[in-house]
């Protein structure tokens, strides 16, 4: 048995330290509590009734349990684990787990020492809500595909709450999910989960392990209890005509972070330069031409071509489905372009290569300071766009990417296009005859 893992139960009080409020709604602990946290959720109240009056359950934010007035004893259990998570009374109680990612819950209720009560999780048939963030491109990029995996493993009707536009981007190649506005819930929703990584990334309450561990997308089948491998999403090209009819290659310079960029002030003019001597094409695709804070400011790299702007993101689809490949950084459009199936070049030093997905092509110097966005002894500072922890405002800033050199690069370029038997000027000339 163990209490500590979860918030006990507590008489139904306006006090804000209690499990519950009168009016069945999750509180914040204290005040202190509510600073460290990186989000809060609102998962609403408890309605699903059970056979016995009074007594409410569902699995929106972690088991939670509303217990009538009576001598009643609660028991929470992980039946694949074979532990118990608690076993205490409770007396006109809001009852809720700690965990608030997937856990294959037993729940069991007693009254007057008699069993009278007894649910196992059973997600069959039943409407589940997976939500996921909103302003992000790469992660849920990451994240979606174990939301189908999700799907067909427990045979539940699964709704996933995000953007429109992303929405859009997954329906062609995901018809049996449904996809529903963000803040919105599905109607008699049994079970929610609630896709991020958490900061702290010691958070154990909305996720099970650390990002910086196991990679950015694998942190997802551990929170939704699913086989821990690389599944890539799935992403279709409209039927609209290619924009650009020559070969041409994909590039993007622009990222969230200045520890995210390729900070050799010659690498993308050089790269753009030999990408273009080989006869390509080269489209920058990045959202914004220049962007940056304070003294960091970055510009679209000389003799790229301008795509840039606002433009949908099924447009970028169609445009790198027929791209060659793609050049990139850690960041948003090098999933987007995982998603088409094109070869990708990612260019990253702040993160190991297990952080991202994984490409043949990924490039980082190990001879310098490399890897603090996967230090498990460095926590990453939203707020800092200049977050270097290890060497901010010395000579040695950035250098886990200043020293990523042309030259590397080419030759990732060169082996990319042996592999893929690529050679623009050969398409040039026959699209010439």
């Amino acid at each position: 048995m163990n209490n500590e893992g979860t918030i006990s139960a507590a008489t139904l009080t306006n006090n804000p330290a209690a499990a519950g409020t009168a009016n069945n709604k999750q509180v914040t602990a204290t005040p202190n509590e509510a600073q460290r946290r990186y989000v809060n959720f609102d998962p609403g109240p408890v309605t699903r009734k059970t056979e016995i009056p009074g007594l409410l359950l569902d699995f929106n934010y972690g088991v939670r349990l509303v217990v009538p007035q009576g001598n009643y004893h609660v028991r929470f259990m992980d039946k694949d684990t074979s532990t118990i998570l608690y076993d205490a009374n409770a007396n006109g109680a809001f009852v809720t787990s700690t965990k608030k990612y997937y856990i294959n819950f037993r729940v069991e209720v007693f009254k007057d020492g008699q069993l009278i009560y007894t649910h196992d999780l059973t997600l069959k048939d039943k409407n589940v809500h997976i939500r996921y963030p909103v302003g992000t491109l790469g992660d849920i990029m990451a994240w979606f595909p174990y939301a189908e995996e999700f799907r067909k493993k427990h045979q539940c009707n699964v709704y996933c709450s995000m953007s429109e536009e992303l929405a859009g981007l997954f329906k062609p190649a995901y018809p049996h999910i449904n996809f529903i506005k963000p803040d919105t819930a599905p109607p008699d929703c049994y079970a929610t989960y609630y896709m991020g990584i958490f900061f702290p990334a010691t958070d154990r309450i909305h996720q099970p392990v650390d990002h910086r561990i196991v990679g950015l997308q694998k942190t997802i089948p551990y929170l939704l209890g699913l086989d821990v491998v690389e599944r890539r999403p799935i992403l279709t090209p409209s039927d609209k005509p290619r924009e650009v009819k020559e070969p041409y290659v994909c590039i993007a310079a622009q990222a969230t972070s200045q520890a995210k960029y390729w900070n050799n002030p010659q690498g993308w003019i050089e790269v753009v330069a030999y990408l273009k001597a080989k006869g390509y094409r080269v489209l920058c695709i990045d959202k914004e031409k220049c962007h940056g804070a304070g003294r960091y400011w970055n510009l679209i790299p000389y003799g790229a071509e301008d795509f840039t702007g606002g433009r949908p993101l099924q447009d970028r689809v169609d445009m790198l489905s027929h791209a060659d490949f793609f050049v990139g950084l850690p960041s948003g459009l090098s999933w987007l372009a995982w998603g088409t199936g094109i070869p990708i070049i990612m260019i990253s030093g702040f993160s190991l290569p297990h952080s991202e997905f994984y490409t043949p092509y990924r490039i980082i110097n190990f001879h310098v300071c490399n890897g603090c966005w996967t230090d498990s002894s460095e926590e990453f500072c939203h707020s800092n766009f200049t977050w270097c922890p290890r060497h901010e405002h010395t000579e040695r800033e950035f250098e886990c990417s200043r020293f990523i050199s042309a030259g590397q690069v080419f030759q990732s370029i060169d082996r990319l296009m042996a592999d893929h038997h690529l050679d623009p000027k050969t398409k040039q000339q026959g699209r010439n005859k």
